[in-house]
């Protein structure tokens, strides 16, 4: 018996559900919001908000050190980041790094995201479920983004792999992705057709 274990497998083992976590929270961070199957979307929120909180926890200490490092008269912005180093500023952005093991994710986490889930104390992502299924094995389909409407989604959001077609839909596919090309083809190669000779008008014969 499972009793107290709400750990989601998701048909994999351990290590690849969190590498596949950890994948999905940084297309999460680079696009703002994905689109993937229900039970990922709650796996994978309480690991996004984790590592928000330790975003948000980063910019509060950021703002103790800066403080005291005004207090004691240290305006210049590299002594600054090398006293953050010295008095615990980058601990929350390695443990970050840590968990979703890009380093680039974590820079926009920190850097974009953070200051807009500010004054926002937890609840970082909102799931909305989608009317349609995911074709092939009905799987019901989510969105995950996050919360704060000054965070702009990207044009082109992120969809997970979607379930394996059956053979006549790649048949289908393959057929009418073939009548495009056809027709392109034919469009490039159509010369246009030169106009008709334009006869000129016999002259009217003199009256006699």
């Amino acid at each position: 018996m499972r009793h107290l274990k709400r750990t989601a497998k998701l048909g994999r083992t351990g290590s690849h559900r969190n590498a596949m976590l950890a994948n999905m929270v940084c297309s999460l961070i680079k696009h703002k919001r994905i689109t993937t199957t229900l039970a990922k979307a709650k796996a994978v929120r309480p690991v996004a908000e984790k590592v928000m909180t330790l975003a948000r926890k980063s910019l509060a200490r950021e703002e103790l050190i800066r403080e005291a490092l005004a207090k004691e008269g240290i305006t210049d912005e590299k002594a600054i980041r090398r006293e953050m180093g010295r008095r615990g500023g980058l601990h929350y952005r390695r443990l970050a790094v840590s968990s979703v093991k890009q380093e680039d994710a974590v820079a926009i986490l920190f850097k974009e995201l953070a200051p807009t889930q500010k004054d926002r104390p937890g609840g970082y992502t909102r799931i909305v479920q989608a009317a349609v299924r995911r074709k092939g094995d009905a799987a019901p389909v989510a969105i995950i983004e996050w919360v704060d409407g000054d965070v702009r989604a990207s044009a082109t959001p992120v969809v997970d792999v979607p379930a394996p077609a059956t053979v006549s839909e790649v048949k289908a596919e393959e057929a009418k992705i073939e009548g495009s090309v056809k027709e392109v083809t034919l469009e490039e190669t159509k010369t246009e057709e030169p106009d008709a000779e334009v006869k000129p008008a016999e002259d009217e014969k003199p009256e006699a």
